[in-house]
């Protein structure tokens, strides 16, 4: 009788969220996720500091704060440990939602450092707010059907294209000016656009992958052999800033302003959500209730990073979850080196100015393509719905228009209290809130269940076909 063969250890590939890619594909991966992330990153810190009056020096050292903290918090969301980080390619920064709280929390304590004080306080308290909640939200996300996360990916999307266009524009800053809408910029901005695309479509898998990079630096380089790039940034800039914590003081905890960030972040919870899914979905990695929950404690221990080391509350990013979408890169270790490079520009300043000298024209070209691809998203998960069925079709329409309430009539939310404003005069926030309302008001507490709800399984043919939706809609199951 012959010996048997040993027999062999089969390997089970690797998903390609986990693959590790070699050195030089992360490195340049990675530098391309801080490209796309940077220009967001620094306003979140530029509004507040300006709004509270900090010098120039402060407002460099909470830049310095800010990307050292985005770039930990990042390497937790992506790398993982314990119960910690959704294991996903989602690179986080400061949350634009908490903006006008904090600086309404700090402008109430009196301004300058002595607010930011009362700021940090809040941002841990909700920090660790988020942190215990986070097991509970996730058990909520049998309440994110398709409609719901679809309609917040879309709403995302569609009310940060202006934002992108502002950059096409020249720039927040240049808005009432006659500079604004000058043709160069939009020059500027259709050419790195063009560009990428003809790079997408033309360039090879690699090239392709790199696309938003290679357009955001060549977009730089004509920039500034025409004169229209300013460089002068990183002369000034320090070689070496190091964010200490508690720089400014210890924290101040007072009840309203606390009270206040823990409701503003219950609201990012819902954005995350939403992040956390559309990642799943654009990798194609499962997401459940426990990895939604892993997400908002890499959110709830990032917000607590964020005020002891002089920053903000933190969540996802969808100028980054747009790029993995285009550059079809979704190695979440591609996202750790990204977080890697956040912390060496925060803590050389000089680095960090050369990244800033990108041309709010030429990033407003890229980031029309890039949160236009956070909608795409949207879309596809939406077009697993059925949008005959007119409950579905009523989530995405009011929640939509409600979305672009804020940008079209602001001065509705310009009467309303500080407080009530804080909450709803986010487009994303208002788009958001109805869409997870509506979704409980028609499907959670509704008479009638809608073709998604039916386990067409479970049903006898007699039964389907006598069901009113009939058993020809079974393929509206979900999952199917």
């Amino acid at each position: 009788m012959a010996p048997l063969a040993p027999r062999r250890k089969t390997r089970t590939a690797a998903h390609p969220v986990d693959e590790v890619l070699p050195l030089s594909k992360l490195s340049l991966y990675g530098f391309q996720h801080v490209l796309a992330f940077y220009a967001g990153a620094v306003l979140v810190p530029v509004l507040l500091g300006n709004s509270l009056g900090l010098s120039r020096q402060e407002l460099v050292y909470l830049i310095n704060a800010d990307l050292v903290t985005a770039g930990i918090a990042t390497i937790i969301q992506a790398w993982g440990f314990w119960r910690i980080g959704a294991r996903l390619p989602l690179v986080q920064g400061a949350t634009f939602t908490a903006v006008s709280p904090m600086i309404a929390i700090g402008q109430g304590a009196g301004g300058g450092t002595a607010g930011l004080l009362v700021v940090y306080g809040a941002v841990i308290t909700a920090g660790f707010a988020t942190f215990l909640l986070a097991p509970f939200a996730g058990r909520l996300a049998a309440y994110f059907p398709p409609v719901v996360t679809g309609t917040l990916l879309t709403v995302i999307g569609v009310t940060l294209i202006p934002v992108a266009l502002q950059d096409v524009g020249g720039g927040p800053g240049l808005i009432g000016t006659p500079a604004y809408g000058a043709p160069s910029h939009l020059a500027y901005a259709g050419g790195t656009l063009l560009f990428i695309m003809a790079v997408t479509r033309f360039g090879g898998p690699f090239l392709s992958s790199i696309a938003v990079l290679l357009g955001l630096v060549g977009g730089t380089a004509v920039a500034w052999l025409l004169g229209d790039a300013d460089l002068g940034g990183v002369d000034q800039a320090d070689w070496l800033g190091v964010s200490t914590p508690f720089h400014y003081g210890m924290p101040h905890f007072a009840l309203f302003p606390m009270l206040a960030m823990v409701v503003v972040m219950m609201i990012t919870m819902v954005e995350t959500t939403g992040d956390v899914y559309a990642m799943g979905e654009i990798t194609g990695r499962h997401v459940d209730g426990e990895t939604v929950s892993r997400a908002l404690r890499a959110d709830g221990v990032a917000t607590v990073l964020g005020g002891v080391f002089n920053s903000f509350p933190y969540v996802a990013f969808a100028e980054n979850i747009g790029l993995v979408r285009i550059s079809r890169v979704t190695s979440r270790f591609v996202v750790v080196a990204a977080g890697l490079f956040m912390i060496v520009l925060g803590l050389i300043p000089k680095a960090g100015a050369l990244v800033a000298a990108v041309p709010h024209p030429v990033l407003g070209g890229a980031a029309v393509a890039m949160f236009g691809m956070v909608a795409t998203v949207g879309i596809q998960i939406l077009a697993k719905v059925d949008l005959r069925e007119e409950r579905n079709a009523l989530i995405l329409a009011v929640s939509l228009g409600a979305a672009m309430l804020p940008t079209v009539v602001g001065p509705f939310f310009e009467r309303m209290p500080t407080e009530v404003r804080a909450v709803l005069g986010s487009g994303i926030t208002l788009g958001s809130l109805s869409a997870v309302l509506l979704n409980l008001f028609f499907h959670a507490f509704g008479g009638r269940r809608s073709r998604e709800d039916i386990d067409w399984d479970a049903l006898t043919d007699a039964e389907a076909d006598a069901h009113p939706h009939g058993h020809a809609d079974a393929h509206f199951a979900p999952g199917r």
